[in-house]
């Protein structure tokens, strides 16, 4: 298998059914993971780690079909520095996993997560930045789930 931009309706197909999609959050030192249940349906938040080491201790003993990773794009739509790090840690992920990889348009992830936090959980700064990176995971993984629930 060799790495390519998917559609999330080709990822779909790549995927084996009744695997679990892991949602990733990049980020130069810290990695928030987040994963699926065997349906598709609901995104959990898992762990924040630092390492592909770390993402491979932390799935072990599941089914993984793929990687739903935030593309993290500028607000007009462009890729910056931040999407071309993100590109080659899905690349690097990829080399390790031999996995389909969806890339997901996160612009405002982790501030919808956030208005989240204060609004409804009513967590402290100090919770917040403990739980974000996971917690984005997650979002961007729903959001792909909710997506491929409605592809056929």
């Amino acid at each position: 298998m060799q790495l390519q931009d998917l559609s999330p309706q080709e990822f779909k197909k790549a995927v084996k059914s009744f695997t679990t999609l892991v949602g990733v959050d990049y980020g130069v030192k810290r990695i928030g993971l987040a994963v699926s249940d065997l349906m598709w349906v609901i995104a959990t938040p898992l762990k924040i780690v630092s390492s592909l080491e770390d993402i491979e201790k932390s799935l072990g003993g599941r089914e993984i079909g793929g990687f739903v990773i935030g593309l993290p794009k500028l607000m007009n739509g462009q890729e910056g520095e931040q999407a071309l790090l993100t590109r080659k840690f899905g690349e690097r992920l990829f080399k390790r996993f031999n996995l389909p990889i969806l890339y997901w348009d996160e612009r405002l992830s982790s501030s919808a997560v956030t208005r989240i936090f204060t609004e409804q959980a009513d967590l402290t700064r100090k919770r917040q930045k403990e739980l974000l990176d996971k917690a984005a995971a997650a979002y961007i993984l729903q959001g792909s789930l909710d997506l491929l629930s409605k592809i056929s």
